[in-house]
């Protein structure tokens, strides 16, 4: 009984403009960030290296290098500090949470690119 009325309330409050993210993906997340009376958007761009929890509670974390030292941050998803996202490429992973990418540097830190098949829009007149 709890839980339908859960799940109603927050089936109001979920985000769905957002795309589909999973682990693997290379995104950028524009954040909103206020500074005193301004409002800026600022773009955190890396890789998802794990997504927890699920409806309203649902957020990711992604890392970056900046610099040579690696940088992790958690969004939840159905935040209003997030603007929006853009999935830059999908990577093929086998795992749910890519922590040992934290070790990797380089060519070894690489991953496979997932290839979408490519659709045509153009019309052919004969």
């Amino acid at each position: 009984m709890r839980n339908r009325i859960l799940e109603s309330v927050e089936s109001d409050q979920i985000r769905s403009d957002l795309p589909q993210v999973r682990e693997g993906y290379n995104i950028k997340v524009h954040v909103r960030i206020k500074e005193g009376t301004k409002e800026r958007i600022q773009i955190f761009e890396g890789l998802v290296i794990a997504a927890y929890g699920e409806g309203i509670n649902k957020s990711i974390k992604v890392r970056k290098d900046s610099y040579g030292v690696g940088i992790e941050r958690t969004f939840k998803l159905n935040s209003p500090l997030i603007s929006h996202i853009d999935v830059l490429r999908k990577n093929k992973v086998r795992r749910a949470k890519l922590y040992y990418m934290r070790d990797l540097k380089g060519k070894s830190a690489r991953l496979k690119e997932i290839k979408s098949p490519v659709t045509s829009t153009k019309t052919t007149k004969k």
